[in-house]
């Protein structure tokens, strides 16, 4: 792929995941699409296949009541696209961790995705 076609193909996902459009995100995935979630160095959310993808997508529409990823920056190595993003969303209800609904989110990340076939086969989101 061209780094114009990987760009789109990420900015599609990225717009789907801030819409909360679920099945526009599922498009752009390979049937055997991994995802990890890493925070502070540790995988704390890990799924295999476009099902486990969707099942996970599906329940973190319950979280949040809005959520933003936006691209900062983004860099192509090889077979890789790392993008930066700044990240908000407001939470729906309470997370076992003390935040409440209603309070707001803002954070730093990046994720690493892999493409095969003009699809995302890897994604690697990291906060």
């Amino acid at each position: 792929m061209k780094d114009i076609e990987i760009n789109t193909l990420i900015r599609n996902y990225i717009d789907a995941y801030n819409t909360f459009d679920v099945d526009g995100m599922i498009k752009l995935l390979d049937e055997e699409v991994e995802f990890l979630n890493i925070s502070k160095g540790i995988v704390d959310t890990e799924t295999k296949g476009i099902d486990q993808f969707r099942e996970l997508a599906k329940q973190s529409l319950k979280i949040f009541t809005q959520r933003r990823q936006t691209i900062t920056q983004i860099i192509t190595h090889d077979d890789r696209t790392e993008i930066e993003v700044d990240y908000e969303g407001t939470l729906a209800t309470d997370l076992p961790n003390g935040l409440k609904a209603g309070e707001t989110i803002k954070l730093k990340g990046k994720s690493i995705f892999r493409m095969k076939n003009n699809k995302l086969i890897m994604i690697e989101d990291y906060s």
